[in-house]
């Protein structure tokens, strides 16, 4: 009878941090430059997100010509090509012609949409709840359809507060990588060389 034995894992294959995914500077540099932008966000949070939106604009607007001039040489799904690159190019002209305006309504959209899933996400943990009996997807039911209704009630100041919410977000994301980067150093230097 033959012995099967477990394979081995290695620390640096096991954790996302290491050096396996991301080196530890990269981890360093992507935890600072994310405490940089959630401080902008929450010291000036109406210009930083202004900004911000005008950078998805000039990214789609560019994506979109890029998904264009790439159906030169690959012309597979077509259709859908075309009509995901027109989408980016006039999302991108509109946003770069009104930041201000995409800006408010970028935000808007997103808070209702946001809004929307969360009534629906509720809706099917209360289905959950009532059909199985378990009362704690009856509570996440309620938090989520009560969360969902506040964000359509009030989409202007749910708006309002997403640049606040990406910063301290931003803020958490970016000590988070930087201990993990310090993880992931001490990981490398204790891995023996191959």
């Amino acid at each position: 009878m033959a012995e099967t034995t477990a394979p081995t894992v290695s620390p640096q294959s096991c954790c996302w941090c290491t050096s396996v995914f991301h080196p530890w500077w990269l981890l360093l540099l992507w935890g600072l430059l994310s405490l940089v932008i959630g401080v902008m966000f929450l010291a000036s949070p109406g210009i930083t997100t202004i900004v911000f939106i005008t950078f998805l604009g000039a990214y789609w607007l560019v994506s979109g010509i890029f998904s264009l001039a790439s159906l030169a040489v690959d012309r597979t799904d077509m259709g859908w090509k075309i009509l995901l690159a027109v989408l980016n190019l006039i999302a991108g002209i509109i946003i770069l012609a009104y930041p201000l305006y995409s800006t408010v309504l970028l935000l808007i959209f997103l808070v209702i949409l946001v809004g929307v899933w969360a009534c629906i996400t509720g809706g099917a943990h209360l289905y959950v709840a009532f059909s199985k009996k378990d009362a704690g997807n009856g509570v996440l039911g309620v938090i989520s359809l009560l969360f969902g209704i506040l964000l359509l009630i009030f989409p202007l100041l749910s708006a309002a507060l997403v640049p606040f919410i990406a910063g301290i977000f931003a803020i958490v994301i970016g000590f988070a990588a930087i201990v993990a980067s310090y993880g992931a150093k001490k990981a490398g230097a204790a891995a023996p060389a191959a």
